[in-house]
Order: structure tokens, then sequence, then C-alpha cells
């Protein structure tokens, strides 16, 4: 195989990787992206280019759900499955609280207080803090705003959006996707039944085809169609339509993982990858193939990208701060009025406050809590699914989120 480097499994092993750099970069997509809808109202970047499938921020969503599907699989097949939920919940809810918290209790009573001049009635509003916190610690997103601060806000023409940290959205369904490893793990399908992940792939992927079919330039996952929402006694509002395109994501990262061995990394594959998901982006059909061509762009992106780019974020995982304080920034400084001093000014000062936030979410809470999770117990030794030819598994790879 001259035309390739190896495969999957020989060089995505480790932290010897870009994938640290590669989530940076997707969580600060993010922020750029509703820079623009949070601060003046316009179309999220990128919206214009894909022709309303998607824009950058939730590209960026698509990447870190196909990332996840890599990592947390791979979790899943060497860990058991008490240990691999408490992983899991370590990873996510510690930061979540912690920014839950802030927002409640920080941002909000600013912000309050900005448009009031006072914090009278702040706690006394059926939407208060402590509703705020109640709502959505449990990861589903079901109280955007706190004492109406963000719908005064919009009334008095300073701000586009109704939630104070409408990114955390996600998480739901990432979670969700857990979940779907968290089964597999206990049937033991991700040991002894591999295909299995690829024939839900394939169903996750004819669904979506079939929506295209109809409309090559439809923004699937986020305008509900024919898969309309539903109200689940447990888990509250939730639209089937994301569970089936970011499930497509978050599985087509899991084959990857489970099939690594046959995958081959091939600058050719590469550049072509690229050059379908940005004809697809263009052109139609981007959620059909251009989001697999996506999954093998970021895969062969993390193995071949320079050196350098490995020591980034391969100790210190910023990108999850990143994105579920990005959010809260740029709505606190458009309503401070900082969104005047035009795009740049407040994007650059968004980005710093974020960075500084996620920083210390990692070093202060996020680290912290990591440190806990081969508490009562040692790590299961890795369980290999069955492959069709001996492989070498990849070590251990730092816990992440999408």
């Amino acid at each position: 195989m001259r035309w390739s480097h190896g495969t999957v499994a020989d060089l995505l092993v480790g932290r010897n990787n870009s994938l640290g750099f590669i989530r940076l970069i997707l969580a600060t997509a993010v922020v750029i992206s509703h820079a623009y809808v949070l601060g003046f109202g316009r179309s999220e970047l990128g919206h214009s280019f894909t022709r309303g499938q998607v824009d950058l921020g939730k590209w960026s969503v698509y990447g870190f759900f196909i990332l996840s599907g890599i990592l947390v699989t791979r979790s899943g097949v060497r860990l058991s499955l008490g240990r691999f939920l408490w992983h899991r919940g370590l990873r996510l809810l510690p930061g979540l609280w912690m920014c839950l918290f802030l927002t409640a209790f920080v941002a909000a009573p600013v912000l309050y207080w900005r448009l009031h001049g006072t914090l009278d009635g702040f706690f006394g509003r059926p939407s208060g803090p402590w509703e705020y916190l109640r709502a959505n610690w449990t990861i589903a997103l079901q109280q955007n705003d706190v004492s109406d601060v963000m719908a005064d806000a919009m009334s008095r023409g300073l701000s586009h959006d109704r939630s104070l940290d409408g990114a955390l959205w996600s998480l739901y369904y990432e979670v969700l996707c857990y979940a779907g490893v968290a089964v597999l793990l206990v049937t033991g399908v991700l040991a002894r039944a591999r295909r299995a992940v690829l024939l839900i792939a394939g169903v996750l992927g004819w669904l979506v085809l079939r929506q295209a079919v109809g409309d090559r330039f439809w923004a699937g996952a986020f305008e509900a169609s024919y898969f309309h929402p539903i109200d689940l006694p447990v888990f509250g509002y939730t639209k089937p339509v994301l569970i089936i395109y970011l499930g497509f994501a978050f599985a087509l990262g899991a084959v990857i993982e489970l099939y690594r061995e046959r995958i081959p990394v091939s600058d050719a594959l590469g550049v072509l990858s690229l050059l379908v998901l940005l004809a697809s982006a263009r052109y139609g059909f981007l959620f059909v193939v251009g989001i697999p061509a996506f999954a093998y762009f970021l895969v062969w992106l993390a193995i071949r990208l320079p050196a350098p780019f490995r020591r980034i974020g391969a100790r210190h995982d910023y990108s999850y701060g990143i994105y579920i304080y990005g959010f809260v920034v740029e709505q606190a400084l458009a309503v401070l009025g900082f969104a005047r001093w035009g795009l740049l000014p407040y994007l650059g000062l968004s980005l710093a406050v974020t960075a500084l936030l996620a920083m210390l979410s990692w070093h202060c809470v996020e680290g912290p809590a990591m440190r806990l999770k081969d508490i009562g117990g040692r790590r299961k030794p890795r369980r290999e699914p069955r492959p069709e030819q001996p492989s070498t598994g990849p070590v251990r790879q730092p816990e992440t989120v999408g």
C-alpha cells in the first residue's frame, strides 16, 4: 500500500495526534460563528456558502460529534459499564454545573442590573436563578433565560437571541449518544458484534438520504420536517431529527474506531475528502456525502498535521470550556454594549474572556474532577472487538466531549 502511510489503528495512537488542537479549533469556530448573530443579528458565518445547509457553528458541532464517536466508543470498548458512565459523568457534569451556576448567579444579575438599575425582583420571578439551575442541571436545556434578562434585552434592541447560553442544547444529544454506546457495551456489541454498529450507521444514513432526495439543500439537523418533535416523559422536549443527524455523525466516528485496522491513512484520500466536503457544502447533499467525508478528513488531519500541533490540547483540554462559556460571554458583552465597537473588537474580547473562563474551568473544575475517574477500582484491560485481521489497538486517549 505505497499510497498509504498505514492504517488508523497504526497511527491514531495515544496522544501522538492533533485531536486536542482540532477540538480547540472547532470550539473556537462556534464562538466566531455565534458572534455574527448574537452581536449583530446577522446570519452565522458560512450560512450563505452552504445555501442554508449549515453554518460554521453547526459544522463544528458535527465535527465534535464525529470525534466523540471515536473517543467515546474507544472508552466504551475498554471500560466496564459502571466505569464508562462514571467517566462520562465526570467529564460533562462538573464543568456544566459550574457554568450554570455562574450564568445564573453572576452573569444574569449583572445584566439584570444593567437593564433595570436594581436587583429588585430578580430572585422573585418564576424564571429566576434557582429555577434555571433546577431546570437545566440534568443536561437537557429546559429553561433558556433567567428572570427574563434576555427577553428584556431583546425588547430594548440590545440582544438578538432569547437564550443566555443556547449552545448547551447539543449536550443533551451528546448524552443520548453516550447512552447508545452504553447499551452497545452492556449487550456485548462493541466487543463481539461490531457489524451491528455499521448497520446502525447505515440505517441513520438511509434516513438522512431519504430527506436529501427531496431537498439536497435541506438544513436537516436544525429544522424539523417529517421528523416531528416529541415530548418524552423523562427526557422532555426532543427532536428526533437531531438524534438522526447528529447520531449519524457520532456513528461514523464509532465505525472509524471499531474498523480502524481497515481504514488507510492516505494523503490523496484526505485531500479528496476535503474537496467532497466543500463541494457538497456548496452544491448540496452535505449531510449525505459531506459529513462522511468530514469524518475521514478530521481523522486524517489529526494524524497528518505536523508535530507541534500535537502538543496543543494534549494535556489541557480547554475546548469544552470554550464551548459552554462562549455563548453566555457573547450575550453578556452584547447586552453591556460592547457590540457597538464593531465585529472584530467584540469578537476579540469575546474570545479572550471565553478563553480565560475555559482555562479556569479546566484547571479548577474539569481537571480535578477527571482525577477522580479511577477512584474505587482499576481500569479494565482493553477489550478489542474481533477484527478480521490482527491489529494494533490504540492506547488510552484523553477523555473528551463533543
